[in-house]
């Protein structure tokens, strides 16, 4: 029988895939196809929960797996969405590289594989990431476009998702509007849900601890159309100790990423003046 906990994140996992499907919702079936291949390869939920496996019971470090990158999915959909509302084009359609679905199938595929390098360690993990995901991404889009004539397709998809993987930390310089909107959509996922697991495994005080505790009073991230900007980031906190989740970790991001300009970002505790960061 499964324990509450089990039962919980099956749950949450099963909420954000509809999630995700919604918000991927085209008339052309493409994104949707691509978005099926993601949620049900065997290959990448497997990769996905030994990546968090390691980093939970090995390393101690929060959620990286199956439940964190399809919320970075979410995320990532939800600021492509608004940008497209407002008119906004991503760096291939400005390129003419290729089009609005293309980016929105390479970050789809940056969200489902960019901790992937987890399944190794934490340092360099982005990069890992994008060699254990290359022959992966490649296998997808082969069943997706097995027509001679996509070929320039892939590679602009591959490429771009590629980016997406190894810039998500911000440390290192990523250029295009969709790696941006990947590393902000991971700076995102740090709500309370996501400290409680190694929390609950480590009572022992270590290195790190602060992120733990930062993350666990971050009651919820909402992203919306913005007012001043395209994208508002609003950040709701039950204690002071949240503001450091926010300056070290999701405001860093945001300010390596191509996305800044498009972006406002708030956040205060309940019942508290909001503060305005962008």
């Amino acid at each position: 029988m499964k324990s509450p906990k089990e039962i919980s994140v099956n749950e949450k996992l099963i909420q954000i895939t509809k999630e995700i499907v919604d918000l991927t919702g085209s008339k052309d079936d493409f994104p949707l196809r691509l978005m099926e291949l993601l949620i049900n390869d065997q290959e990448i939920q497997e990769i996905q929960d030994y990546a968090n496996s390691v980093a939970i019971v090995r390393l101690g470090y929060n959620d990286h797996g199956p439940v964190h990158m399809r919320t970075v999915c979410r995320n990532a959909l939800k600021m492509l969405k608004i940008l497209y509302q407002a008119g906004i084009k991503t760096s291939l359609e400005n390129e003419q590289s290729g089009s609005f679905l293309d980016s929105l199938a390479a970050v789809s595929i940056a969200s489902f594989m960019h901790d992937f390098g987890m399944t190794i360690g934490r340092q360099d993990h982005e990069l890992y990431s994008g060699i254990i995901a290359f022959n992966l991404i490649k296998r997808i889009l082969d069943d997706l476009l097995p027509d001679e004539k996509d070929l320039h397709r892939k590679v602009v998809i591959r490429s771009m998702a590629l980016e997406g993987i190894i810039g998500h930390m911000g440390s290192r310089k990523i250029h295009s509007l969709e790696a941006g909107i990947i590393l902000v959509a991971d700076g995102c996922d740090m709500t309370k849900g996501r400290a409680r697991i190694p929390m609950e495994l480590n009572k022992t005080p270590s290195v790190g601890d602060i992120h733990k505790y930062s993350a666990n009073s971050i009651e919820k991230v909402k992203i919306l159309a913005g007012k001043e900007k395209p994208i508002r980031i609003e950040v709701s906190m039950s204690a002071d100790v949240g503001f450091f989740q926010i300056e070290e970790v999701l405001l860093q991001k945001i300010n390596s990423s191509p996305a800044k300009s498009l972006i406002e970002l708030y956040a205060g505790i309940d019942g508290q003046e909001v503060k305005k960061y962008l």
